[in-house]
């Protein structure tokens, strides 16, 4: 695999790109971070999916700002659970980087995000339809809810021991009311940040099966090559 540091002067914030092996074209994921930033756990989410075949580029949402001001703003616009909220912009510009390598397929493009990152897949996928699929990790709903009518498929990871596991049980009955491809899941015993191997609340069995089912889920969605 290839691994670029993408400068802060090709993609606003800069990111961290992972191409796999082989000449493509490849499916593309974005992966948004959670409020730890762009750290090594994201990295290795990057580099486990290139293993996969996946080219993914990891965006940062706070370089170059002030880090508390953005945390404000990322913040109210969950709670507002508005879905062009601050941040949003950043992130279909990240797709656009994306898309326009020429070692990846602009038709097969998804994403995954955790905590602040995953409720931003959701809320970015409801105006994004550039998105095949995404992968929610601990996340909320977008308001009014209603708004998740116009998502992609989605497969979506949530901890029981935690504020976000009523919002993936609404996620799972809106969908299926929608008719949405999907696969929600609630872990028993989970906690917050179950996938972070870096947190106290690593979970291993529920981080592996969830990987497992993100693979299955965007395998099924855009791992395989269009055909005419």
């Amino acid at each position: 695999m290839e691994i670029r540091e993408i400068d802060r002067s090709e993609l606003k914030g800069g990111g961290y790109l992972v191409t796999p092996d082989g000449t493509g074209p490849h499916p593309g994921v974005v992966v948004i971070h959670e409020v730890y930033g762009l750290d090594d756990q994201i990295k290795d989410i990057c580099q486990r999916f290139a293993a996969a075949g996946y080219a993914a580029l990891a965006v940062d949402l706070f370089t170059d700002r002030n880090r508390a001001v953005c945390m404000t703003r990322y913040m109210a616009g969950m709670l507002l659970g508005s879905v062009n909220r601050y941040g949003v912009s950043d992130l279909k510009s990240a797709l656009t980087y994306l898309a326009k390598n020429r070692a990846i397929d602009a038709n097969r493009l998804g994403a995954i995000g955790f905590c602040m990152g995953g409720s931003f897949a959701v809320a970015w996928a409801c105006t994004d339809s550039r998105l095949k699929a995404i992968a929610p990790f601990y996340a909320v709903n977008p308001r009014p809810l209603d708004v998740v009518s116009r998502l992609c498929p989605v497969v979506g990871s949530y901890p029981e021991n935690d504020f976000t596991a009523k919002a993936g049980r609404t996620l799972d009955v809106e969908l299926g009311k929608y008719g949405i491809a999907h696969d929600i899941k609630t872990y028993p015993g989970a906690e917050h940040s179950f996938v972070n191997t870096a947190s106290k609340a690593y979970n291993q069995a529920a981080a592996e099966d969830s990987w497992t089912r993100v693979m299955k889920f965007f395998g099924d969605q855009i791992g395989a090559k269009k055909t005419a």
